[in-house]
């Protein structure tokens, strides 16, 4: 299949590179783009650093914070923490609520954290943390921004030309899915979009387009790339 993937870089070609191991082609088109935060990190020593977002490792590397261990929501966030520089760092199984008992299992209630997120973020695991005890600092390390306009290779693959007709997309956050599906009816290709097989992250993601009126194909059984993937091995 011949499969849009949406999502910012630099995750985009990485899905691209596995897709293509999987015997696919990937139309690399993000809608959004990753740009740091004008605003300054927080000052002060933390007893835990909270990732929720792969894009927040090295901001929050650059910060140049007191040491304390990092807690990242999954595998993929916390090897980019590890690449940035980052020390002691956590993971948890991919998901808010593994990662609110990641923290509580080294520190200990009434410690300070710090999460490094994004301008447009989830309230977990910070609501259920704070409830437990932790006092919670808020920084917004970088922001995802809209493109404007649906990439013209995009354009092209819903409308069929030259041979490079869309057949799927990936969607690995809810933001980018709703903007996808505004983006393609701004275009006049809402129908299009919707002829899609849409394979979605979790069922939060799958709830974004299902609201627009976009039917999921595929949700994956936990919000991974690997078992994102595996759903199309499950549709061939």
């Amino acid at each position: 299949m011949r499969i849009w993937v949406s999502r910012p870089e630099p995750g985009a070609s990485r899905t691209a590179r596995r897709l293509a191991e999987l015997g696919h082609a990937a139309l690399v088109a993000p809608v959004l783009r990753i740009a740091p935060s004008d605003g300054p990190p927080p000052t002060g020593r933390f007893d835990g650093l909270i990732l929720t977002s792969a894009n927040a490792a090295a901001p929050l590397a650059a910060a140049g914070l007191p040491e304390a261990p990092v807690f990242a929501v999954g595998t993929r966030t916390a090897e980019r923490a590890d690449r940035a520089g980052l020390r002691a760092v956590h993971s948890a199984d991919g998901d808010a609520v593994s990662l609110a008992r990641l923290v509580a299992a080294h520190v200990r209630p009434g410690g300070t954290l710090l999460h490094a997120a994004g301008e447009d973020r989830k309230a977990e695991p910070a609501a259920s943390l704070t409830a437990a005890g932790y006092g919670v600092t808020t920084w917004t390390a970088y922001a995802a921004l809209a493109e404007a306009a649906l990439p013209e290779p995009v354009v092209q693959g819903l409308m069929g030309r030259d041979g490079a007709r869309l057949a799927a997309a990936l969607h690995f956050s809810r933001r980018s899915a709703e903007i996808a599906v505004h983006l393609s009816g701004k275009a006049g290709l809402g129908g299009a979009f919707r002829a899609l097989a849409h394979y979605c992250l979790s069922p939060d993601v799958a709830l974004g387009l299902v609201e627009l009126g976009v039917a999921a194909h595929f949700v994956a059984a936990r919000p991974s790339e690997e078992a994102l993937l595996a759903g199309l091995a499950a549709s061939d």
